[in-house]
Formats: C-alpha cells, sequence, structure tokens
C-alpha cells in the first residue's frame, strides 16, 4: 500500500499548479428550488418528524464545478419558525451575506418567505450544508454538496468510481424538545443519540450483524425499500474507489473502518493533503475527508462498513452498512464480524492520527508570523443555575440585528470581547467561581491581518472532566499549526508546524489541551467561530469575527430585514 502513497503524492505534486488553474475558472450557474418543511419519517426504524427539503431526507446533493454559481431560492414552510442554510465549507468570498448563519450574516427567513441563496464555489472538494439556527442541524436539515474540478481538468487522483456517505446522529427526542432540555435549570441533559445514520439511515430495533452480536438485537429483515434500510456501497474487484465522507453528527465523534480495506487519505475540507494510509479513520462534527481503496479482496464475499463513537463513552450502537462486491448478491451476509474500533478514550490514538494530516507541497505555507493573537478559553458555567458553555468567561448570545448590516450601518456598540484570560487559571481543575456572563461582542480584526486563534481547553463543571470540541470557522480556512497538552504558553510557538501545517475549516481541540490556528482577515464579512457540537453553540460556546466589512459594496436587503436594519429599510422606503 505505500507505494500507491508515494505513486499518488509525486502525482499531485507534479499537476498541482495546473489543477489550482482550474479553480479560479469562470462556470456555469446552476439554477436550483427548494422547499424546506417538516415530514413523518422514519430514520431508524422508529417514525419521527425530519426536517426535509423538497421532500426528501437528507436534503438533495448538490453537485457543481469549481467556478460554478449556486443560485438558489429557498421557501420556508415550516409555518411557525425561521430558518437558514449554512454551506459548510464555501468560503462566500465576496458574498458573505449568502453564509446562512442567522444573526450573523442574515436574518432568518420568516414562514412562507423566499430567501435566494446566490454564490461562486470556487474550489472543488468534498463539501455539505446545514441549518444554522436554532438546532435545526439536529432535526435533519442538512445534505452533502460536491464541487469537482473545473471543466477540462483532470481529476487530482485516478480512480474507478466513488461514494458520498453523510454520517449523522439521531434522537427519537425532537429537537425543539431538546432545545427546552438545554435550556431548562437545572440542565436537563439530552443523553446520547439513539442511532447513527449513514445518509439519512440506521438501524434502532435490529442489527445488520446480529449473528456477530452478544446482545440481544434482533437481525435486520429488511426488503430495501424501507427509509432506514442501509444504504449499501456496490463494487467491482480490484477496482479503486474514492469515499467521500462527512460528519453533520450534532454531538459525537466517529470512527469508520471498512473491514479488511486499508483507505489512503487523500483530502480533508475541501484540501489536499499528503497521502496516508489507515485502517480506520476518525472524524469529528464538521469535518470532511476523501479516502480511496482498492477492492482487492475475496469477491465471492461482502464487508461490513462499520461507524462507532469515540471520544464519549458510546452507549449508541454501531452504525453498519455493506461493501458489496459484484456480482454477489448484496443479501449475503459478510462473513467476517463487524470492524472493532479503537476504545472512545484512547486519545493518543486520535491524536496520532490527526497529526499525520500535513499539507502536500504548494504555495499555501502560512505567513510566517502573526500579527495579532486571540486566546479562547472553553469553559462550562453557570448564569443563575442555567448551564452554559463560555469563551473567556463569555457565553455568547446573538443580537436581533446581523453582525454584518449592524457593522455596515453604524449600529453595532458591543463590548469588546476579551482577547485571552487570566494567566493564573487552572485548566486542569475545576473553576473556583463556575459563573460566567452572557456578550454579543465581536472581533474586530484588521483587514489583511496574519490572526492566530489559539483554542485552550479546560476542566468542564465536574472534576477530571474535559471534552473535546471540533472548532470551525466560516468564511476561511485556516492554518491547524499544532496541539500541545496543558496551558498554552508563549514558548509553545516554538513548537508550531511552519513547514506543511495542513489547510482545515474545523480542527479538535482535545481534552485538557490547546489547538493552534492561523488564517489572513482576507475575506470582508462576519463569521462565526465556534464549537460544531450543536447543544454547545446552543449554549454559548462561540465567538464572532469581523473584517473588512466597510469594503462591501452592497447587501442585499433581504438579508437585513430584521432589528434596526430592518427599520432602517421601512425607514428609507
Amino acid at each position: 500500500m505505500l507505494w500507491l502513497v508515494d505513486r499518488w503524492l509525486l502525482r499531485v505534486v507534479a499537476v498541482l499548479l495546473v489543477y489550482s488553474l482550474g479553480s479560479a475558472m469562470g462556470g456555469k450557474t446552476r439554477h436550483l428550488n427548494w422547499e424546506v418543511g417538516y415530514l413523518h419519517w422514519s430514520p431508524d426504524g422508529r417514525e419521527g418528524v425530519v426536517m426535509a427539503i423538497n421532500g426528501q431526507f437528507p436534503g438533495p446533493t448538490i453537485r457543481a464545478r469549481a467556478g460554478d454559481t449556486i443560485n438558489l431560492n429557498l421557501t420556508n414552510h415550516l409555518h411557525t419558525e425561521g430558518v437558514v442554510i449554512h454551506w459548510h465549507g464555501i468560503r462566500q468570498i465576496g458574498t458573505p451575506w449568502a453564509d446562512g448563519t442567522a444573526s450573523i450574516s442574515q436574518c432568518a427567513i420568516n414562514p412562507g418567505e423566499t430567501f435566494v441563496y446566490r454564490f461562486k464555489v470556487d474550489r472543488e472538494g468534498t463539501y455539505f450544508y446545514h441549518g444554522h439556527y436554532g438546532m435545526q442541524r439536529s432535526a435533519g436539515l442538512y445534505g452533502s454538496l460536491i464541487v469537482d474540478v473545473a471543466e477540462g481538468f483532470r481529476e487530482k487522483f485516478a480512480y474507478d468510481g466513488e461514494f458520498n456517505i453523510l454520517l449523522s446522529d439521531w434522537w427519537h427526542k425532537t429537537s425543539h424538545e431538546q432545545e427546552v432540555d438545554l435550556s431548562s435549570k437545572p440542565m436537563r441533559w439530552i443523553g446520547e443519540p439513539q442511532t447513527l445514520l449513514i445518509n439519512g439511515r440506521g438501524q434502532f430495533n435490529c442489527s445488520l450483524a446480529a449473528h456477530f452480536s452478544n446482545s440481544s438485537a434482533s437481525p435486520c429483515r429488511l426488503r430495501g425499500s424501507e427509509q432506514y434500510a442501509p444504504y449499501i456501497l456496490t463494487v467491482i474487484p480490484k477496482k479503486t474507489y474514492r469515499l467521500r465522507i462527512a460528519s453533520t453528527t450534532s454531538l459525537v465523534a466517529l470512527n469508520l473502518a471498512i473491514g479488511n480495506h486499508k483507505m489512503v487519505v487523500v483530502e480533508a475540507d475541501g484540501n489536499y493533503v499528503r497521502p496516508f494510509s489507515v485502517d480506520n479513520i476518525d472524524i469529528y462534527s464538521g469535518e470532511s475527508y476523501s479516502v480511496l481503496f482498492t477492492t482487492n479482496q475475496d469477491p465471492s464475499n461482502n464487508y461490513y462498513i462499520s461507524v462507532g463513537v469515540r471520544g464519549r463513552e458510546p452507549k449508541t450502537p454501531q452504525a453498519l452498512t455493506l461493501l458489496n462486491y459484484h456480482p454477489t448478491t448484496p443479501s449475503k451476509f459478510p462473513i467476517l464480524p463487524p470492524p472493532i474500533h479503537p476504545r472512545w478514550d484512547d486519545y493518543n490514538l486520535s491524536k496520532s492520527f490527526t497529526k499525520k494530516i500535513v499539507a502536500l507541497p504548494g504555495p499555501t505555507n502560512p505567513p510566517p508570523k502573526q500579527n495579532r493573537r486571540i486566546v479562547l478559553l472553553n469553559t462550562q458555567n453557570y448564569i443563575e443555575g442555567h448551564t452554559k458553555w463560555a469563551i473567556n468567561n463569555v457565553s455568547l448570545v446573538l443580537p436581533t440585528t446581523p453582525y454584518l448590516g449592524s457593522i455596515k450601518h453604524g449600529f453595532y456598540n458591543h463590548k469588546s470581547p476579551p482577547e485571552r484570560f487570566n494567566e493564573e487559571y487552572d485548566v486542569m481543575k475545576p473553576a473556583a467561581n463556575p459563573n460566567t456572563t452572557t456578550g454579543s461582542g465581536v472581533y474586530m480584526l484588521e483587514f489583511n491581518a496574519t490572526v492566530d486563534v489559539i483554542l485552550q481547553n479546560a476542566n468542564a463543571l465536574k472534576a477530571d472532566t474535559s471534552e473535546i470540541h471540533p472548532w470551525h470557522l466560516h468564511g476561511h480556512d485556516f492554518w491547524v499549526l499544532g496541539y500541545g497538552e496543558g496551558k498554552f504558553t508563549d514558548k509553545d510557538e516554538a513548537t508550531f508546524n511552519l513547514k506543511n501545517p495542513p489547510l482545515r475549516n474545523t480542527a479538535v481541540i482535545f481534552p485538557f489541551g490547546w489547538t493552534a490556528l492561523r488564517f489572513v482577515a482576507d475575506n470582508p464579512g462576519a463569521w462565526a467561530l465556534h464549537c460544531h457540537i450543536e447543544p454547545h453553540l446552543h449554549m454559548g460556546m462561540g465567538v464572532v469575527l469581523a473584517e473588512g466589512i466597510e469594503r462591501i459594496k452592497k447587501i442585499p436587503d433581504e438579508a437585513l430585514a430584521c432589528g434596526l436594519t430592518g427599520k432602517m429599510l421601512m425607514l428609507r422606503n
């Protein structure tokens, strides 16, 4: 397998510049009309309510080419709540109002109204989209967004076929109930998900591997037409396939493995990485990957694809589907049991995998020095008995007027949030004073400045407890310069990887550790930077960055028709 890795690496390096030219070229405009509404659905065999698009769950897959423009009319048929959609990983260069973040880039789309999302997909890669209002991602508002190389340009890697899978977690309790639970005093924790879904399909009351299980799980007896029947990947022997994987989970980190098949990681968050071979792959909420695998096993058998929980004590059964070797019937169960996932708390293995992800050689190295460093301490706190998450002792509360409009039109007047935390704070112990406060401030960045963000993890409210947090930045990619244990100090800068750090839009901080990011503030707009765990963001775990908004010539009125900017538009008209 190593010789394959070397071959792919040499080929990529040789043609990297040629391929990158394709992303900058013009493309087609792809027109889409979507309607969002609730439907009865059975994602895991138990009927519930999902948030669907055009009657589909998950939503329709968008397929485009680098340089294309997406023109999408989104109509809200939810009747009693607003909606927005965030295009995760799309940087929205020149269209910050299309980022799809309620109260940051736009007003929520009211029931019965239509909003036009028009933006360019400037680079090839594996992306996805999801709701970014309340906890609508937990309700099932998500789907895949795949961007192929520009017309007339070849793919970076040779492969014979392709699959795309979107991973998610599912609760039988509705997202509205979850919101109420999290906001209660005292908080009622939502618990672990009942089911893990692969392309919106999972099995709650039965197992595809019951004959291998020591549990009381019943074997699944499926016709294949059920909404929860597994999404089966049918392959031809002796071929190489690209598997695109994205995680839109609300809570859990995951690990994916294909029985008896090695995988070669080639892409992370829309950026190509130095290929490396793995038996299984960790994927955190908000991340996406492409892996290559070769169908070199006994073609008379089928093989399990397994997805299990990482980073949390697993109380949710692994998700299973089949890698079906044609012409073997997909109804034939594998003779080998599902792959065994690493122990949920084997963080050394998780860190080892994460540190293998490095950039390909090329012109994308980070600036050697930063102009500004912001250190963000992640803590769990209380506000008048309500459990919250806070950053530098401020729990984020979003305003009624979107930041993009309030800053552009002079209505923004919030206090700036703190840039770092008290040096005496002990990240290894619960805080002496667990109380915090709320805030709606924005980190104002100088345009084109090089900014370092240090994500600092800490002990939660309970002693000896620190959770994994995947952080996602809107409007940018960042270089992941390094990871460390304990409290970050200035001396840790000497350990930064400035040679080949990967470009990502989502990065994890491990328990009791830190992660260092660097990006250039060169995309005018107001951008969220937040934990991608849905309950954590709902409880205040995020910040907002703003840069170059004065450079934006015109923001569509439809994006600002609420709050103070809405009143401004009414007076103007």
